[in-house]
Parts: C-alpha cells; sequence; structure tokens
C-alpha cells in the first residue's frame, strides 16, 4: 500500500511539474500583437494603376459594409467567389442607392496572380468599392484578415473566405442575426455563420478518424476558450465596427485558430454573438492538411488560453497601426 501512495505522489509530482513546464513554454513562447506594416502594405491601386494610403479602422465609417477576403493562392477559385460577391452587393446597391460597400482583398504573401486576378475587379468597378492589400509576406489567414479589417471603412465589417464555399447573400441572414442582438453595448455585436446544422451530414462522409478528429477539437474550443458556438470556424462572421476595433486590435494568433482567439476575446469583453446557419457547400482545394493542421489548432488552441491565464498576453486598449 504504501508503494502505490509513493507511485501516485510521484505521478502528481510529475503532473504538476509538467504543467509548470507547459505554462512556462506558454509564457516564455508568447508573441505579442504586431500591427507594424511594410510601407508597401499601406497603398492601394487605383485602376488608373495610381497609389493611395489605406484607411485606418480608427477612423469614422465612410461605407454601409467593407467584405474582407483573405486570399492566399487562389487565382483559381476567387473569380467565382467574387463574382458572386460583386453581383449581389451591386443589385442590393440598385436597390438601395443609400447602401454603399467596398471589398477589400487580401492577399496573403500569394505566390500565384492572386493579385492580378483581383486587380481585374478594381479596374471592372473602380478602388472606390474593390481594393487590394498585399501583404509582403504571408502572415497566415488570421493576419490577413486582420490587416484587411484594419484597413476598412465600413459601418459593418464582413470576412468572407475566398472559395466562396458560404453562400454570399447569407449576408442578410446574419445581419437578421446581428440586428436581433439587443442591448449592443457601446455598439459592439458579432454574428457568426455557422455549419452546425450540417454535421450530421458531413460526419456521415468523413472518416472515423477524421471525424474523431472535429469532435476532439471542438471539446477542445469548449473546454479552454469558447463557450455557447458551435461552429467557431465558419469564414463567414459580421462584426460591428466598433467590435471589430476591440477583437482585431488584440488578436495574436494568426493561423488558423484566429476566429477562436476572436471569440474568446468578445467573450471575455461580453460583446454579444449571434450564431446563424448559413448554405455551405466543401470546395477543393483547401489550405487545411487533415492532421497537422488540426493538431496545430488543438496546441492553439491550449496556448491561447494558458497565455490569457499567465497574463503573457492581455486584452489590449485599440492601437494605432504604424
Amino acid at each position: 500500500m504504501d508503494f502505490l501512495c509513493e507511485i501516485v505522489q510521484a505521478l502528481v509530482a510529475l503532473a504538476a511539474l509538467c504543467l509548470i513546464v507547459v505554462l512556462v513554454i506558454a509564457h516564455v513562447t508568447a508573441k505579442m500583437v504586431n500591427l507594424t506594416r511594410h510601407e508597401k502594405e499601406k497603398i492601394f491601386l487605383t485602376a488608373a494603376g495610381e497609389k493611395e494610403l489605406f484607411p485606418s479602422l480608427h477612423d469614422p465609417h465612410s461605407r454601409e459594409l467593407s467584405v474582407v477576403i483573405p486570399a492566399y493562392n487562389e487565382e483559381l477559385r476567387m473569380p467565382v467567389m467574387l463574382e458572386e460577391t460583386m453581383e449581389y452587393l451591386e443589385n442590393r446597391q440598385a436597390k438601395h442607392p443609400s447602401f454603399t460597400y467596398e471589398v477589400i482583398v487580401v492577399d496573403d504573401g500569394s505566390k500565384d496572380k492572386t493579385t492580378e486576378v483581383a486587380m481585374r475587379y478594381t479596374r471592372e468597378y473602380g478602388a472606390d468599392k474593390v481594393r487590394v492589400l498585399t501583404l509582403v509576406k504571408n502572415r497566415g489567414k488570421g493576419g490577413a484578415v486582420r490587416m484587411g479589417t484594419l484597413s476598412s471603412r465600413g459601418k459593418l465589417i464582413l470576412m468572407a473566405d475566398a472559395d466562396g464555399a458560404t453562400k454570399f447573400s447569407d449576408l442578410d441572414k446574419v445581419e437578421a442575426g446581428l440586428n436581433d442582438l439587443d442591448p449592443k453595448p457601446e455598439n459592439m455585436a458579432i454574428s457568426c455563420g455557422s455549419r452546425a446544422h450540417l454535421e450530421q451530414d458531413s460526419v456521415a462522409q468523413r472518416s472515423t478518424f477524421r471525424t474523431f478528429l472535429m469532435y476532439g477539437f471542438h471539446f477542445l474550443v469548449w473546454f479552454f476558450c469558447v463557450r455557447g458556438i458551435k461552429d467557431t470556424q465558419c469564414g463567414f462572421k459580421l462584426f460591428t465596427r466598433q467590435a471589430a476595433l476591440k477583437t482585431f486590435s488584440s488578436l495574436h494568433v494568426e493561423r488558423w485558430a484566429f476566429d477562436v482567439e476572436l471569440l474568446y476575446i468578445a467573450q471575455c469583453c461580453k460583446i454579444p454573438i449571434a450564431e446563424v446557419a448559413v448554405n455551405w457547400t466543401e470546395i477543393e482545394g483547401s489550405k487545411l492538411i487533415p492532421f497537422w493542421s488540426w493538431l496545430q489548432m488543438g496546441i492553439d488552441l491550449i496556448f491561447i488560453r494558458l497565455r490569457y491565464i499567465t497574463g503573457a498576453w492581455k486584452l489590449q486598449s485599440p492601437e494605432k497601426t504604424d
């Protein structure tokens, strides 16, 4: 019996030591928010090829809606999405002339012709409606969305994936979800598109291993970071300008798990969040590598919570970008 007690004590001590080591690693390896821009990232090109400075999210809004589209090597998939997006936005403006919008395509250091493809839409619709922000180096999807958001003019800001997996007209649904949130303290609110209603059908098409990874990820999200949101990863989220400024100014994670940190920040700041079912179709060409991307996201989730617990990361007041 004494021998068994010694083993239990040793295991408890080992677990405590491992926890301390993980906490130290999480704290020491934490990166601060990097809002610094390269000089080339401060400007966009007009249809005539002239350079103009991007505005700041800190400025008062001058458009009803900004659509931020992160794009990495998306020259093939993006045109379909942009055609659908522009058709919807132009039709809405034709019906309601007071409605104003902009689309910001953020080329996340692509190696293909993503910027050139996006610039075709600038030349067709003008730089007042379509702007291209080309990042000097790849930051990751979260970093790309943040840079585009911080350059936007919209009263509302929508992040939408370049693959067009979500039907763009579902903007009506997420807008309705945003409007239904009441009250909105300091006019801060977020409406998230959700694929949770499609989960049972998708499970039937997935392998047992991928299903295990999916449910494991959902558990880690719930346990460490975000409660009450069934689908944190749908790339179709609508923010009020004030909510975008509050959350993106504190965002640290720039890869796949950035959505979780955004929603974690929002819940810590008591920002109301709606979750709205949207149409979604899986598009070939995903950048996610099934096992390694899920593993990276899982590690990021654990470290998100630990870094806030240890004080390595703090919720920041919105700061100007350089």
